[in-house]
């Protein structure tokens, strides 16, 4: 079911199917998100939970058993509850049940919070520990931005380009793909845009480790005043990606990533893998604001 929000600067759809942004509209008119075209990839910003990428095989271990999950975990396919909403805010929830007990043994209470300021959607995705045990999980998100955003002919996708507040010299995680590749890490200097070209990602998602700050990036055009910046707060990781040839580009704020070629398959060691004690809650919290 589709609900929505707005106000004097922005109208948002969003789906109870996976607490997913489906449709941003300017009151400019553009349609900052992706359409969903399943000719390239057909969706639009899911939310990835209780994993971020792909588990080696598709399984790990906990507690000497194997569960099997699908990449970027089971979140984005299920159906959330509305608990609250304004004219400008959204509150919908997923708890565990039997079916997401057969794929991640934990007790939980998942609440994604969606908010319009101005100009700004701010979105915390709030992880809670109904368990008696610790629990362990990576949550992220995966907004796709259309390119080019205006649609009358005065703009290409190579007119674009992801500029970074944050400038200094990151981690490059390496992908053996899908698995991440530790043992490959490269160096790469951001006091520069980078500039988007189709060819950026035949080799999958550029990914960088931001080690737990705020960090910064804008989606825009060298032709017009129009894009997307991008907030995270305490972010673990970034990606930016698109599919092969696609008319889009995604930002995305990780709190973990897809496994190591290394693994030992079990959760608790898995890279970037977060974990809550009993009746706690982690806060995943990041920002857009459209211009």
């Amino acid at each position: 079911m589709i609900k929505t929000i707005s106000n004097e600067y922005l109208k948002v759809n969003i789906n109870t199917r996976g607490a997913e942004i489906n449709r941003v509209t300017g009151a400019n008119g553009i349609e900052y998100i992706w359409s969903g075209d399943k000719k390239y990839w057909g969706r639009h910003a899911p939310i990835l939970f209780p994993i971020v990428g792909r588990l080696k095989d598709n399984h790990y271990t906990y507690d000497s058993k194997t569960f099997e999950m699908g990449q970027h975990g089971f979140a984005r396919d299920m159906e959330f509850e509305v608990i609250n909403q304004n004219n400008d805010s959204i509150e919908l929830q997923l708890v565990s049940n039997d079916q997401t007990k057969s794929m991640y043994p934990f007790n939980f209470k998942l609440i994604v919070r969606y908010e319009l300021i101005d100009h700004k959607l701010s979105t915390n995705i709030n992880v809670y520990n109904t368990d008696d045990k610790e629990m362990y999980f990576s949550v992220g998100a995966h907004p796709a931005f259309n390119l080019p955003l205006l649609k009358d002919g005065s703009e290409k996708y190579e007119d674009y380009s992801v500029k970074f507040d944050n400038k200094g010299v990151y981690d490059q995680i390496q992908f053996d793909v899908p698995y991440a590749n530790l043992e490959s890490i490269e160096k790469i200097e951001l006091d520069q845009p980078i500039q988007l070209s189709p060819e950026l990602f035949y080799d999958d998602a550029k990914v960088i480790e931001i080690k737990n700050r705020e960090f910064t990036t804008t989606l825009s055009s060298d032709v017009s005043n129009h894009g997307v910046t991008m907030t995270g707060y305490n972010t673990e990781y970034g990606g930016i990606w698109s599919a092969k040839d696609a008319p889009f580009v995604c930002l995305e704020p990780w709190w973990g990533i897809a496994d190591d070629i290394h693994t030992d398959g079990k959760i608790e060691h898995k890279v970037g893998i977060n974990n809550i004690s009993p009746n706690k809650k982690f806060v995943a919290k990041f920002d857009l604001s459209f211009f």
